[in-house]
């Protein structure tokens, strides 16, 4: 199992079209075994360490396949897989992303909504700038890192402002939850807003401030099969049905996601 696959063309194809030229026979048998057992699956940044270990259910419970995956900002992975990347399964962070996907005839059937989470803040060890909530973000000094608006978390962070009436100056938009982090790992931040997941993911590295505003932006996560699965949308099917099954949500809610 391999994570963080940029859009690509499956080594198998491209080695059946370079010997297509000379050995026409082997290249028909080759491209019937070398293709059926990677899965490719598109996922959200903020799903990288659960989606792993559902990789690793995945390919035990089906011996002799493979999965890769592509984790990111859900609306960049979107506009990859518009664009043509070889994908197989998409899950994203938020629910209009997913719709955008199904409505230009990207995925195979309904998206399923799986789980949710929601944003909380983080800070360095020790909370150095005293935050104690969510308007202290808005405090002149405090430098914080939010997700760009046009990001699923980025927005929630707007649904959460609109909520409490409390307008944030970040310091930086990041195109992924998990670079929101890296920022504050790296103590380039007083704060920033990720999700539940992504802090308790970052234990002891960071300091947690729940902060009851988050209520206002609930994430729902949506995850489809998509359309140019071809002959791994069986395969597609079973990773999803791990993902909502029990294993799946044992996993997503040992993790924070509700």
């Amino acid at each position: 199992m391999k994570a963080g696959r940029s859009p690509r063309t499956r080594p198998a194809l491209r080695a059946c079209g370079a010997a297509a030229a000379s050995l026409a026979v082997l290249v028909v048998s080759a491209c019937a075994s070398g293709t059926s057992d990677t899965l490719t699956v598109y996922a959200a940044a903020s799903l990288k360490d659960t989606f792993t270990q559902i990789g690793h259910v995945y390919e035990e419970q089906y011996p002799g396949r493979n999965v890769e995956f592509s984790f990111g900002g859900s609306n960049t992975l979107e506009q990859q897989i518009a664009s043509g990347a070889d994908a197989d399964v998409f899950a994203s962070a938020n629910e209009a992303v997913m719709q955008d996907a199904a409505s230009a005839g990207l995925t195979d059937g309904d998206p399923e909504t799986f789980t949710s989470n929601v944003l909380t803040i983080v800070t360095p060890p020790g909370n150095p700038a005293g935050i104690a909530s969510f308007a202290d973000l808005a405090r002149p000094g405090v430098s914080v890192v939010v997700c760009a608006p046009q990001v699923p978390c980025g927005d929630a962070a707007v649904r959460v402002e609109d909520g409490a009436g409390v307008r944030l100056s970040p310091v930086s938009e990041e195109n992924s939850v998990t670079d929101v982090l890296g920022k504050v790992l790296a103590g380039q931040a007083d704060a920033g807003l990720v999700y539940v997941t992504d802090a308790a993911a970052a234990g002891n590295r960071v300091d947690t401030v729940d902060f009851p505003e988050a209520r206002h932006a609930v994430n729902h996560y949506p995850i489809a099969v998509l359309g140019g699965a071809g002959g791994q949308a069986g395969a597609a099917r079973d990773f999803v049905g791990i993902v909502t099954g029990e294993k799946g949500q044992r996993i997503l809610h040992d993790a924070g996601f509700r």
